[in-house]
């Protein structure tokens, strides 16, 4: 029976391909969901991809991730990197690690996103390589 990652999107992430395409892209996060699904199942994964503009969905999930015994989550939280003691504290809380990613490079970009309450708790940030962000946090999933 495959592992399962959990890949879980925030707010506006929905919006992926028409959404500010000169900092996003043009990949829907249908897209990013079916390019995950191939390389997963090619490492022996299984990828279970949610998006929700509110962040106590976020929470509930990283809690279901280690109730269900995920293998690891990669979390692309949106503006809540930037605001979100609470996603902050439930990283903390579960032993499941948690992948930060990013489409594009918050470091790069306005200063009060150069700040990351999720990075802080996560094992590891993945960010700046648009949808190949995700493959690679997926990969270093895999490794873990």
């Amino acid at each position: 029976m495959p592992q399962t990652v959990f890949v879980l999107n925030g707010p506006n992430l929905n919006l992926l391909g028409t959404r500010e395409p000169e900092i996003y892209g043009s990949a829907t996060l249908d897209d990013i969901a079916g390019m995950l699904e191939d390389r997963a199942r090619e490492l022996g994964l299984e990828i279970d991809l949610r998006q929700s503009n509110h962040e106590g969905h976020l929470i509930d999930w990283l809690h279901e991730a280690q109730a269900t015994g995920a293998k690891a989550v990669l979390l692309n939280a949106g503006a809540f990197t930037h605001t979100s003691i609470a996603l902050h504290d439930a990283i903390k809380a579960i032993r499941t690690p948690v992948i930060e990613v990013h489409l594009s490079n918050p470091h790069t970009r306005e200063a009060f996103r150069h700040k990351s309450y999720v990075g802080m708790a996560a094992k590891a940030t993945i960010a700046g390589f648009g949808p190949l962000s995700y493959l690679l946090a997926l990969e270093g999933a895999h490794k873990l």
